[in-house]
This record gives structure tokens, C-alpha cells and sequence, in this order.
């Protein structure tokens, strides 16, 4: 069992920074690949990024890329989503999620924390 807390979010201007962190519990963190998704308001829930249980693949969606990075640090059960030159379009609830693989769809992820939310301002 993994139980997942995300924290972060908040409001922030165009072109500002974030930095959101997914903490787990549970022994066997690294055996877990993590994603980040986010749901926009009226919108279906989409994947943003992904990343091994060991931190040597990721992935990223390409409207994201060059701007968010993902990572992971093991030895705190914690992975990072760093979100750069936010748009007003990236405003939405962020979600990690833990899973088996590192994949963009959802239903490959079994643990899922409760969001935090992230406002972009124009």
C-alpha cells in the first residue's frame, strides 16, 4: 500500500515558478514509477509527466516540455514536479499517482494522492 500527499500549489503570475512535491509512504518507493496528471475546470483529467522508480527515464507531454521538470529523491520517499514559465493554461488541479510502469495513461497507475491545486495568472 502507498498513500501519496502532494503540496506546492498556489497562485502564482504568468511566467512565474512552482514547485510541486508528491511525498509517499511505504518502504518500497523506488520499486514505484510516479506520474503527474492535472485536471483543468470542465476539463477530462490529463497526463503531464512521468518518471522511473530509479529517476533514469522520464517523460513529458509536449506542451510542457522545456518548462516542467520532473524528478525524485528516494531517500525521502519524494518526487518533484518543478514548473517553470507558467502559462495561464497550466492552472488546474495537479495529481501524482504511483504505479508499476512509467506510462501516460492512467489506469497503469494504483496509488493516487488527492491534488493540489495550481492557479496561473494573466
Amino acid at each position: 500500500q502507498v498513500q501519496l500527499v502532494e503540496s506546492g500549489g498556489g497562485l502564482v503570475q504568468a511566467g512565474g515558478s512552482l514547485r510541486l512535491s508528491c511525498e509517499a509512504s511505504g518502504r518500497t518507493f523506488n520499486a514505484y514509477a510516479v506520474g503527474w496528471f492535472r485536471q483543468a475546470p470542465g476539463k477530462e483529467r490529463e497526463f503531464v509527466a512521468t518518471i522511473s522508480g530509479s529517476g533514469g527515464y522520464t517523460y513529458y507531454r509536449d506542451s510542457v516540455k522545456g518548462r516542467l521538470t520532473i524528478s525524485r529523491d528516494n531517500a525521502k520517499n519524494t518526487v518533484y514536479l518543478q514548473m517553470n514559465s507558467l502559462k495561464p493554461e497550466d492552472t488546474a488541479v495537479y495529481y501524482c499517482a504511483a504505479g508499476p510502469l512509467a506510462l501516460t495513461t492512467m489506469n497503469t497507475y494504483k496509488y493516487w494522492g488527492q491534488g493540489t491545486p495550481v492557479t496561473v495568472s494573466s
